[in-house]
């Protein structure tokens, strides 16, 4: 008998469906993909299960043998459901211990703060990571803050598990060993529902997989009838054949960034490295090899104790974020939600945040004709799928979002472009539109660096890769002249 089935979903919103006449069944112990594009309707069907949206009338769920027509969100945490979010739902001000046991917190009196952190310990234990109980959350990165909102769901005796998008941030080990934490708990019994754009992980994890397109069900289809090309073909419509950039020809093409000996340490050491006009440079690594904190100086947020940045040739001294902005230098972070765009904002005044002096009179008034020129123009040319540029930036998918962050550094017409892991939480045909815009940037003069822990990424969208560990440029590879395993067997040959 299925654990769970739901028959006849449909989901409407101010005229449109986002769902029509859904069906997904899930047996005790499997573990199913959901499977599309952003905007296909995935996030909703998770959020009729989870009781936060109601179905249309004529909705079918049936949970344990239990019928019901919608569900509160008490009766689907009753029945053991429990999401993981993409923007987690944590609380920043607490410690690891105390976001983990949450919900253990019930009664008002003394938190018994022993047993408190001995739940949490053994749930880390659990999934083999290493988190510091009395860490406050807000000063942990996003990758162990993702971890730490897979351990609250964990700590909570979950029948079903739902995690959208939950290794997005992970490295090649934490998501391993989540992913053997998802095969002990199909062993026991609960129930998976698993959310990801990485389809090599869905091929691995996944008994089955339900595709979803534009809010229509293409069918549900077990795992070992699936390839990922196949998936990629079934989500998209497209066959996505991947090449090798070609060959720079570095003799003809001018410096436009060089490194010398640049050291923030411990976060990295002795870096040189140069970047060429029209040059995609990227950088990859595991966590915690310096990546994201080099790419900071680089941007001006953080100032190295050593060493050298040369622009054009002349030695710059990059204090802040807005002598790197002077000089032509745009960074897209890898957090869109908390620092890359303001989501309570419109898309329109997101893009001009950049270039607010460019759009205002001596008096500070903006000048409307030419702010909304200027972000239609870019909504435009990006292909930012959008009714109005006043709507607000949180109303987006996850592509289309990322883009408006692309799009706010585009604005300020910049010499070098730094992406930080702009694929994160995007579904495949974006990513492969994000790195189409990666490669007209280059091909109109600017110079790319991006960082990326994906490293068919870094082989098939770069000139060069620069790999690091431990703070230190280990190798650079050109990816026409090498192959994908041996970038692979470099970066990770220290965690086998």
């Amino acid at each position: 008998m299925a654990f769970i089935t739901m028959n006849k979903i449909s989901k409407t919103f101010y005229g449109v469906k986002a769902l029509n006449n859904v069906e997904l069944s899930l047996n005790y112990g499997e573990a199913l993909c959901l499977a599309g594009q952003n905007g296909c309707g995935k996030s909703t069907l998770i959020k009729i299960l989870s009781g936060v949206y109601q179905p249309d009338a004529g909705a079918e769920i049936t949970i344990g043998g239990n019928h019901y027509s919608k569900l509160t969100p008490e009766e689907s945490i009753e029945k053991g459901i429990q999401v993981i979010y993409q923007d987690l739902a944590l609380f920043p001000n607490l410690t690891v211990a105390e976001n983990i046991t949450i919900h253990h917190c019930k009664n008002i009196g003394w938190v018994h703060h022993n047993a408190q952190r001995n739940i949490a310990q053994q749930v880390i234990n659990n999934i083999n990571a290493k988190l510091d109980l009395d860490a406050v959350l807000d000063s942990l990165p996003i990758a162990q803050q993702q971890l730490v909102a897979i351990c609250r769901a964990l700590a909570q005796n979950a029948r079903l598990l739902i995690m959208d998008e939950p290794t997005a941030s992970l490295t090649a080990k934490e998501v391993n060993d989540l992913l053997d934490i998802v095969v002990k708990l199909k062993s026991k019994g609960i129930s998976i529902i698993f959310v990801s754009h990485k389809l090599a992980e869905v091929m691995k994890v996944s008994d089955s997989v339900v595709v979803l397109k534009d809010g229509e069900m293409i069918g549900k289809y077990p795992i070992q009838e699936m390839t990922e090309k196949y998936l990629s073909y079934l989500m998209t419509g497209l066959e996505i054949d991947q090449k090798t950039l070609p060959e720079l020809d570095f003799n003809q093409k001018k410096p436009i960034l060089e490194v010398r000996n640049l050291t923030l340490s411990p976060q990295y050491e002795n870096i040189s490295f140069s970047l060429k006009e029209g040059e995609i440079l990227s950088i990859t690594g595991l966590l915690g090899s310096g990546r994201t904190e080099l790419c900071l100086s680089l941007f001006g947020i953080t100032q190295p104790t050593s060493g050298q940045i040369f622009l054009d040739g002349q030695e710059i001294n990059l204090k802040t974020n807005r002598d790197a902005i002077r000089q032509g230098i745009a960074y897209v972070s890898e957090d869109r939600l908390n620092t890359g765009l303001i989501m309570s904002e419109s898309i329109h005044n997101n893009i001009i945040s950049s270039v607010f002096e460019q759009v205002t009179n001596k008096l500070g008034i903006i000048n409307n004709i030419l702010a909304y020129n200027l972000s239609n123009e870019l909504i435009t040319s990006l292909n930012i799928k959008v009714a109005n540029s006043n709507d607000l930036v949180n109303t987006l998918s996850g592509g289309n979002a990322q883009r408006v962050s692309i799009a706010k550094w585009l604005a300020i017409k910049p010499k070098i472009m730094i992406l930080d892991s702009p694929t994160i939480g995007v579904d495949v045909a974006n990513k492969e539109a994000i790195f189409k815009i990666i490669n007209a940037i280059a091909k109109q003069g600017a110079s790319v660096i991006f960082i990326t822990d994906e490293i068919e990424e870094a082989y098939y969208n770069s000139h060069r890769v620069l790999i690091m560990k431990k703070g230190k440029i280990t190798n650079e590879i050109i990816p026409s002249q090498s192959s994908e395993k041996e970038i692979s067997e470099i970066v990770y040959e220290s965690v086998k």
